[in-house]
């Protein structure tokens, strides 16, 4: 096991002013920075709406040492992280995570770029574009104007109110006074009296030390700057307003002057709320059929004043209940403000906390950190939660027949027994391990017969595993029953997450998948909880479905890409499923699946919760089939006025040196893609290139999502870069492809991976019909790799050897492309 994560990471000022936050967790596989800069959008001049925002884009374009190819995004890229940044209402973040060999020098471009930017205005013309392509998408996305109005009921003297987002007239770079203000906030606020550094990773709190000290110290010096407070929130002495549309309700608090640890409080408040046990809120309102689902979560928060949001997505018939609702709110909360104490709830915050900072990756923790968020709710955290309730106001409904009561506690959250060893039977001991008996001589047979698969690509001693089950069914389901089943795990996936446990049941076409990944120890309990809640869904589960969530164009296209490359002829009942109808599919659904992390005694555990799948276990799924060369079309509308499209261009073969070749060809391709198409060709903000496993085939996958250019233009661009492969294969000399080679190599190393990552990667193999040592196969293929065998790969990848499949928002351009088949009706 590894060892433990402390509560609280180490923190100190140091000597040029800059605040550090160090995290020790030897258990992390990875690094993560968090620099937070105490300065965001409503510290804008008023004259230049979206400012903070458009210089938190413009830091990323490069600087004199690390141009854009080179710079922090291509760099993390290249090594396989994550990174991002965002402007907040009072603070702008840059995070990043990489694995420990390339963080010191990703730690050297954010520094770098941030406190050597250039700041060009050819730049800033180009990237004022891109927020042009930004604020359009915004601006037609229902989801973000419905997020807007929440402030519709705030005072119009409140920046909350204002826009902030920055767009091609409020950005006047061009302007000497637009220039000057950009400058002054820059010189203002990036520097280290505003700053903190949070930094989390294996290493000990020396090194990370060392690190923030070396690479932070051309950072300019400079005091804390004071944030001026805003106005009040509401220009009436109401502290609440609501919101009604067709299928949601919205209750708006507005809090003011409360007390330190108020954050605390505040998420103290919505973790129970927002609990689904029997006797809370969320279970009574399921229960009378009146709300699909409730999400309470602070939408702001600073200087003592917060607006909190309680969000009920309404069932089809409870359009004219939102009386009803609001009322058993509101005698909820006024049970809640006066139970006679928290004790046992605090107990379980703290528990659900200290799993919070075991299970979390490293830029969860870093970005935990640099929010200083506490372990526990303190005797400070209840002083705030008073006031947090007194101002809220909490109304009982007399005569009100409901018993209410606090959340149980989670039995996940605490450690369970350990199985007994595996390898023995009842009466044996240890010293009996090497005896075999005709009990375990049958157990072996049938474990080596089963269709579900035991890695040992993973180490048993991280604590950490990952489970997949897949089902294929003989028809496309109904489609109430996916969102039936899922409903009936809600409470035990809120369950699992708090123990540390990722808990997921997805359909794509006629498949189901269910995942586990995270700490192994509460696995076994978990299985069998969840195949109870699969085969046997609660009453309440049946009762109506979740409205969709509306998504951007590009979004619906990913979500929407697995399914259209099955490409299956079955039929979907048009009739919505009933009980029996999920049995029916049950006995005859065909299953198998794949785990890894699991030491001896758990898979133990595990197998025995197996007993319990329902279906006919399949050792023997088929492989994907190939689509050789054709060109597949399908279109997705949507209803924005941006196209989108995504091309997936799949490996010719399954061989690894195919797969190898294309994953090369992704690294190189992904940085001057993103540079052709978003920053010179300027088709929009969503550009992204890459590789993608789906359903055991691997593809390179381009995306773009445009406000200006047509499907058609969108595909040329594409082409023509494919076209240019083999010219900028040719920049890379033999050291340079060396090193991309090396670098991919260890991107594959399932030893450094996260658990999480390298398990998919084990499940696409496994789906894609490779053996079990297919991490180190498709290493040794990359290691392989030279400049003959990318150039033959360019080759064939530009003549669509391997086929393409293009997912549009519009029509086929030409007729150099075929309808692809439809298996689900309304795609």
């Amino acid at each position: 096991m590894p060892a433990p994560t402390h509560l609280l990471p180490h923190t100190e000022t140091l000597a040029n002013g800059l605040r550090v936050s160090l995290r020790h967790a030897p258990g992390l596989k990875r690094c993560a920075a968090v620099l937070r800069v105490a300065a965001g959008s409503h510290d804008a001049p008023l004259a230049w709406p979206g400012l903070a925002h458009f210089l938190e884009h413009v830091l990323f374009l490069g600087t004199e040492r690390f141009p854009a190819n080179d710079g922090l995004m291509a760099y993390v890229q290249r090594h396989g992280g994550q990174l991002n940044a965002s402007t907040r209402e009072r603070a702008t973040d840059f995070f990043f995570e990489l694995p420990p060999q390339a963080f010191t020098e990703g730690l050297e471009r954010l520094c770098d770029m941030l406190a050597h930017p250039r700041l060009s205005p050819d730049d800033q013309l180009r990237e004022r574009e891109v927020l042009e392509a930004e604020f359009i998408a915004w601006s037609q996305d229902a989801e973000a104007q419905r997020h807007l109005a929440l402030f519709n009921g705030l005072s119009p003297d409140h920046p909350l109110r204002g826009f902030h987002a920055g767009n091609r007239d409020s950005l006047a770079v061009q302007q000497p006074e637009f220039q000057q203000a950009l400058n002054t906030f820059y010189q203002r606020f990036y520097q280290t009296g505003q700053m903190t550094l949070s930094l989390a990773g294996p290493q000990p709190v020396d090194e990370l030390r060392s690190m923030a000290q070396g690479l932070c110290s051309d950072f300019a010096v400079g005091e804390p700057q004071p944030q001026n407070a805003p106005p009040t929130l509401m220009a009436t002495t109401n502290r609440s307003y609501q919101q009604v549309d067709e299928r949601q309700l919205n209750l708006l608090f507005a809090f003011e002057a409360l007390p330190n640890a108020s954050r605390e409080a505040l998420d103290f408040l919505c973790t129970w709320l927002n609990a689904s046990k029997p006797g809370g809120l969320f279970a009574e309102l399921r229960h009378r059929q009146l709300i699909d689902n409730l999400k309470a979560a602070p939408l702001y928060q600073f200087a003592g004043q917060a607006v909190l949001q309680v969000e009920f997505i309404l069932t089809a018939s409870a359009a004219t209940q939102t009386g009803t609702i609001s009322e058993l709110f509101g005698d909820w909360l006024s049970f809640f403000a006066h139970s006679v104490d928290w004790s046992e709830l605090r107990e379980e915050y703290a528990l659900l906390q200290q799993r919070k900072r075991k299970t979390n990756n490293a830029l969860a923790l870093a970005r935990l950190d640099s929010e200083k968020w506490e372990a526990e709710l303190s005797e400070s955290g209840v002083i705030a939660l008073k006031a947090i309730l007194q101002q809220m106001n909490p109304t009982p409904v007399d005569n009100l027949a409901v018993a209410w009561q606090l959340p149980p506690s989670n039995p996940l959250l605490r450690s369970v027994e350990a199985p007994a060893p595996a390898g023995l039977i009842r009466g044996q001991t240890s010293a009996h391990r090497g005896l075999r008996t005709f009990a375990q001589d049958r157990t072996r047979s049938r474990r080596e017969r089963s269709p579900m698969q035991f890695s040992p690509a993973l180490a048993d001693d991280s604590g950490e595993a990952a489970i997949c089950l897949r089902w294929c069914l003989d028809s496309i389901p109904s489609a109430n029953l996916q969102p039936t089943l899922a409903r009936s795990l809600q409470g035990l996936c809120d369950d699992a997450r708090q123990a540390g446990v990722d808990l997921s049941f997805n359909e794509t076409g006629n498949q189901w998948l269910l995942k586990m990944s995270g700490l192994h120890e509460p696995m076994p309990a978990i299985l069998e909880q969840t195949l109870l809640c699969l085969t046997s869904p609660a009453v309440d589960a049946w009762q109506n479905s979740n409205s969709p969530v509306p998504m951007i164009a590009i979004r619906q296209l990913l979500k929407a890409l697995p399914e259209h490359c099955q490409e299956q002829s079955l039929r979907s009942a048009l009739q919505p499923a009933s009980p029996h109808d999920l049995q029916q599919q049950w006995a005859t659904a065909r299953w198998d699946g794949l785990a890894a992390g699991l030491p001896a005694a758990v898979q133990t555990a595990i197998i025995r919760a197996l007993s319990r799948v329902p279906g006919i276990p399949d050792s023997e799924m088929t492989a994907p089939v190939s689509i050789a060369s054709q060109r597949l079309w399908s279109e997705l509308s949507n209803d924005t006025h941006e196209n989108a499209l995504l091309l997936f261009c799949p490996t010719p073969t399954q061989a690894l040196a195919d797969e190898a070749a294309w994953r090369l060809l992704a690294q190189l391709c992904q940085t001057p893609f993103y540079q052709r198409l978003r920053v010179e060709l300027q088709l929009g903000y969503a550009v992204f290139s890459g590789v993608r496993q789906i359903n055991g085939q691997t593809g390179l996958l381009f995306g773009v999502q445009s406000p200006n250019a047509s499907v058609k233009k969108i595909l040329e661009h594409i082409e023509h870069f494919l076209q240019q492969l083999p010219e900028l294969i040719s920049t890379f000399d033999d050291a340079s492809l060396i090193n991309h080679r090396q670098t991919l190599a260890e991107q594959l190393d399932g030893n450094v991976l996260p658990v999480a990552l390298a398990f998919e990667l084990l499940w696409q193999g496994k789906l894609g019909g490779h053996s079990s040592d297919y991490l180190f196969q498709l290493q040794q293929a990359v290691l392989l790799l030279d400049h003959t065998a990318l150039l033959d790969a360019a080759r064939r990848l530009i003549h669509a050897d391997g086929g393409r499949r293009c997912l549009a928002s519009g029509a086929c351009p030409d007729g150099t492309w075929q309808p692809a088949a439809r298996s689900l009706p309304g795609l």
